[in-house]
């Protein structure tokens, strides 16, 4: 019995530090599904373009993954703008926003995935780092390093976001923009140029998210396609367009997912996870925290 409840702790811990990690890759679709009404199914491509730019610089430099995520921020941030603006004026302009749209961030995907195939082939890349490693023991409790630093940060960067589009003008109005464009126009506030914003930042929260991608575990190409669904799956759950949903439907999943690997198998995890989506959504259809 004691070693049930050694298993089932480290599960818990485990599923907290893995939603942590979660929540770092959802922001960025909670922002542009859940409040832009733009389906970026792509996201996981530039997650991906974040791990191997953690890659190329942490093996030619050595610089800490991390902190590459943070420096290239800015960089994911111009071409969330740029993506933004070629979806803008091929598919929004027109009021081509769903099934055309849609083809065209697959096609960003699909381009994406078939460009680092092409550029660093099918195997797996990793990155160096002192914390990747080593773990902290507390206890019977287990916290490999490797997951409490990715948890950590991406709270910072939820708790960041939150302050920035609850407290700042341009963070109301992109919470305003999906719900009312004419209102936000006699604020002298322009929809499109707020919705690029918006995009960019979505786009921006990748860089973070690779670099911690890179150092939970290696990556290929193709893995960004094992997030598609959940990450989608948790800015549902979390009720669209809140943070705070967001973050507690990552927690959620993630020791659902935990604790279902640990003594069901790994197998088990993503049905299991996504039954309860289903279930949560039948009894709350706005999802933790939606209006």
């Amino acid at each position: 019995m004691l070693v049930s409840f050694d298993l089932l702790l480290n599960a818990v811990v485990a599923g907290i530090l893995l939603g942590g990690f979660y929540a770092a890759v959802s922001i960025g679709v909670t922002i542009s599904f859940g409040m832009l009404d733009i389906a970026n199914i792509s996201q996981p491509a530039f997650i991906l373009l974040g791990c191997y730019a953690a890659y190329v610089i942490n093996g030619t430099w050595g610089v800490d993954p991390i902190v590459i995520g943070v420096v290239t921020t800015p960089l994911f941030f111009l071409l969330g703008m740029v993506v933004y603006r070629l979806y803008y004026y091929a598919f929004e302009r027109r009021g081509e926003q769903a099934i055309q749209g849609l083809a065209f961030f697959f096609g960003l995907l699909f381009v994406g995935e078939v460009s680092l195939v092409l550029v660093f082939g099918v195997d797996y890349r990793f990155v160096e780092a002192r914390y990747i490693g080593p773990s902290i023991h507390l206890g019977i409790v287990e916290l490999p390093l490797r997951m409490l630093l990715p948890c950590v940060f991406s709270l910072v960067m939820v708790g960041v976001v939150q302050l920035y589009l609850s407290r700042s003008f341009i963070g109301r109005a992109i919470l305003a923009v999906s719900q009312d464009p004419g209102a936000l126009q006699l604020m002298a506030a322009s929809p499109t140029r707020i919705k690029q914003i918006a995009f960019g930042i979505s786009i921006a929260t990748c860089a973070v998210a690779g670099a911690f991608l890179i150092i939970i575990q290696p990556v290929e190409p193709s893995i960004g396609r094992d997030y598609i669904g959940r990450i989608f799956a948790i800015c549902v759950l979390g009720g669209m367009t809140s943070m705070p949903g967001m973050l507690l439907a990552s927690m959620l999943l993630g020791i659902v997912e935990s604790i279902t690997a640990t003594f069901y198998g790994p197998s088990w995890a993503p049905a299991v996870a996504f039954g309860l989506l289903l279930i949560t959504l039948a009894v709350r259809p706005a999802g933790l925290l939606g209006r």
